[in-house]
C-alpha cells in the first residue's frame, strides 16, 4: 500500500505506523461509569468492513500525524489530510 503524505507525497507503507480507527470522542472521566466507557474507548474497536477513518504517523519521514480515509477491504486511500487540519 502506498499513502500519500501531505508533505512528502506518496510513500510506501512500511515508513508509517499505524494508530488504528479514529476512536470518537473521549469519555468524560467524571462520569459514574467512567472506567467502563474509558475501557470501551481504548480497546474495543468496531473494525469494520468497508469505509474507514484512522490515524498513521509518518514515523519513516516527515513523523507528522495524518487521518487517512481508506476502504478496509480495497485498501483504497480517499483521502490522506495532516491529524491536525482534520479538528
Amino acid at each position: 500500500m502506498r499513502i500519500p503524505c501531505p508533505y512528502c507525497g506518496l510513500r510506501d507503507l512500511s515508513e508509517f505506523l499505524s494508530l488504528g480507527e479514529s476512536p470518537g470522542a473521549r469519555p468524560d472521566p467524571a462520569a459514574a461509569d467512567a472506567a467502563r466507557r474509558f475501557f470501551d474507548y481504548v480497546y474495543l474497536r468496531d473494525n469494520p468492513a468497508g469505509r474507514s477513518e484512522e490515524y498513521w504517523y509518518h514515523a519513516s519521514g516527515c513523523r507528522s500525524w495524518l487521518k487517512l480515509v481508506r476502504d478496509s477491504r480495497t485498501h483504497a486511500i480517499e483521502s490522506a489530510v495532516l491529524a491536525r487540519a482534520a479538528r
